[in-house]
């Protein structure tokens, strides 16, 4: 005899790996609704987001908040030799951080007031990123 199993226990009790597939599959089809040419990298809640307008493919950057959301890190792996400045500016065009490493290293930025700033990575007089930080 078979015995009746609700859905939502049979989803939980016996498949948890389901609704996780499906939280992933949701968030990729979310985020390749974004224009071409446009990568964002956001996180949700009180937090630290980021969204990046412009992205060179010969470095890879790397502008992410810890996991309490209280201070940035900043990490670069390109060319060996290297040299990267973050120019971290407020809405008004003030220079509010800036931090420079070599290549393979990671930074720290800490002392952020909440608000929206504009960032911009460069290395040899290049740019190499740019795009948006929110505090909340």
């Amino acid at each position: 005899m078979k015995t009746f199993v609700p859905f939502y226990k049979y989803i939980v009790g016996i498949r948890p790996g389901f609704l996780i597939i499906i939280s992933f599959l949701a968030i990729i089809h979310s985020s390749s609704l974004a224009s071409p040419g446009v990568r964002f990298t956001t996180l949700y809640g009180d937090s630290i987001v980021i969204q990046k307008q412009f992205s060179n493919k010969k470095h890879n950057i790397r502008l992410y908040p810890n996991a309490n959301q209280e201070v940035l890190f900043f990490s670069a792996r390109g060319e060996a030799g290297r040299v990267y400045q973050l120019f971290l500016f407020d809405i008004d065009g003030k220079l509010v951080k800036q931090a420079n490493i070599k290549n393979n290293q990671t930074t720290v930025l800490n002392k952020i007031e909440k608000g929206n700033y504009l960032f911009e990575i460069f290395s040899d007089d290049e740019r190499i990123e740019n795009g948006q930080v929110i505090v909340r």
